[in-house]
């Protein structure tokens, strides 16, 4: 569809919109294997299969690396999702988690700058695109035209990693555009949100009775609680940006929405937060998407968050051999032999999101042992199949059905950032110049990770045991390092190696 046609009224935020003038600027990527020497290099010498993943999903991605073709308005080199003919905004904003550790060899977050350029006129921005002709895949008054709506959360995700300010002077107008047409397209009166199968990313999973996934009148819980993670993280990038106003009026929109998902989407009998029809039925299904509610650190309230949590770790849910399954296990249309693909696979996006999520609520413990035990699951079956999948039966360790080989692609989140951020257990502020160390993995000998990139330009190797951790630096930061025990020690560290004693 040609922007110049669109019939819609225009969103003066749009021309705020630097990407759209934007033109491609050829530049090549490195090969993987002068790449490698850029990326972060996991220890763990009792764990070498790890290891061998990690540096095969980094390959697998590799050669999945893009320019643009010539007249499709593509303006930066992309990241292309495996085996997919288009573009999909969904896969690009996750598969952005694990390339921003490999920023200093090739710049993924710039993947998402061709959605940016293909903004319409009014906001919307399509969520599959055709690469050969910058096409859009669905006309916006499709009900399946767009979402998730998580490139904010994506990108302030980025920024807290890499502390790139300019970005989100760059990418705030576009992205509050893009808030704007959700809330003007895809709300009821309530004002909660609805989606569909394809528009959540959960194509198969029957939340909705006698529907293909269709909305149906229906509020959709991942919707609305994304709606309300985007309200919030708009406003803290309005805040940074000195955006006052734009501030408050999110932080008010926030409010609202948020006290109408808490008042409209809770099952006092499930303990739980569930799609609702417009006569307040509850859904008969429980989906992964509910837990997009964690990464809001104001929208669970405190007396129900024990209870929304307990599923993940109940063995009639979410508790299963290979944790946590799209679809929890007591739910209508749950398939336990393969998962049948949203219909309780397992998949790296959602787990990631929901690790995520553990952490911003302080659960560190329950976010280390679902990333184990997925982690290790993924890993049984590459050992076996020599490759990575698109999704996971959540009852045996084995590819879901239908799923995808070689697929890097948002697996790439397992092997890579999930090891790297909730196996290891580093993770970073750098707009806070901090480093924090979660150390909970059990082992015998030193474990840690080399050439992690710090910001800009700083590298950080960091590796310990139980007795001494050994911190080797170019860039001053703090370091706060959580033991399993939940003591904690924070120290400033000086550019040069630092040993700390443990004893």
């Amino acid at each position: 569809m040609n922007h110049a046609t669109e019939p819609r009224p225009a969103n003066p935020l749009v021309s705020q919109n630097s990407f759209r003038t934007q033109s491609y600027i050829s530049r090549s990527a490195p090969s993987f294997l002068d790449a490698r020497a850029h990326l972060p290099e996991p220890v763990l010498p009792e764990r070498p299969e790890w290891v061998e993943m990690y540096w095969r999903a980094w390959e697998l991605a590799w050669g999945h690396l893009k320019r643009p073709q010539s007249g499709s308005g593509f303006v930066a080199n992309y990241l292309s999702a495996a085996g997919k003919p288009h573009v999909f905004l969904w896969d690009t904003a996750f598969m952005l988690q694990f390339g921003v550790y490999g920023r200093r060899a090739f710049d993924f977050v710039c993947s998402l700058d061709n959605f940016y350029a293909r903004q319409h006129e009014d906001g919307f921005i399509c969520r599959e695109i055709d690469p050969e002709t910058g096409q859009d895949h669905y006309y916006p008054f499709d009900p399946d035209s767009t979402g998730p709506n998580v490139l904010a959360w994506a990108e302030w995700r980025h920024y807290r990693a890499t502390g790139d300010d300019a970005r989100i002077a760059q990418i705030f107008w576009p992205l509050l555009a893009y808030h704007q047409w959700f809330r003007a397209n895809r709300t009821w009166q309530s004002g909660l949100y609805w989606a569909t199968g394809k528009s959540s990313g959960m194509s198969n999973q029957p939340r909705v009775p006698d529907s293909r996934n269709h909305h149906r009148h229906w509020s959709w819980v991942d919707a609305s609680m994304q709606a309300a993670l985007n309200c919030r993280t708009l406003e803290q990038m309005a805040t940074l940006l000195q955006e006052s106003e734009w501030a408050q009026a999110l932080a008010e929109e926030h409010t609202r929405l948020a006290k109408v998902i808490n008042t409209s989407l809770w099952s006092e009998e499930a303990a739980f937060y569930q799609d609702v029809d417009g006569n307040g039925r509850f859904s008969r299904t429980k989906s992964v998407g509910a837990y997009w509610g964690l990464s809001d650190k104001k929208l669970i309230p405190k007396d129900r968050l024990d209870l929304f949590v307990q599923h993940l770790r109940d063995s009639w849910a979410f508790n299963l051999p290979h944790r946590v399954p799209s679809l929890s296990a007591d739910s209508d249309g749950y398939n336990a032999q393969t998962g049948h693909y949203w219909r309780g696979a397992v998949w790296a996006q959602t787990n990631y999101m929901l690790l995520k999520g553990l952490r911003t609520v302080g659960r560190y413990k329950l976010a280390h042992e679902i990333a184990l035990n997925h982690l290790q699951n993924v890993a049984d079956v590459y050992v076996r199949t020599d490759t990575l999948w698109d999704n996971y039966a959540p009852e045996t360790a084995a590819p879901g059905d239908p799923a995808r080989p070689n697929f890097v692609g948002m697996t790439g989140l397992t092997p890579i950032s999930m090891l790297l951020e909730d196996i290891i257990g580093v993770a970073v502020d750098w707009p806070q110049r901090r480093v924090i160390w979660d150390r909970r993995l059990q082992t015998n000998q030193p474990y840690g990770v080399r050439n992690y990139p710090l910001g800009e330009e700083g590298t950080l190797e960091l590796l310990g045991d139980a007795a001494q951790i050994s911190i080797t630096t170019d860039v001053p930061f703090t370091l706060e390092i959580r033991e399993v025990d939940g003591q904690t020690l924070q120290t400033a560290v000086p550019v040069g190696t630092t040993e700390i004693d443990l004893t």
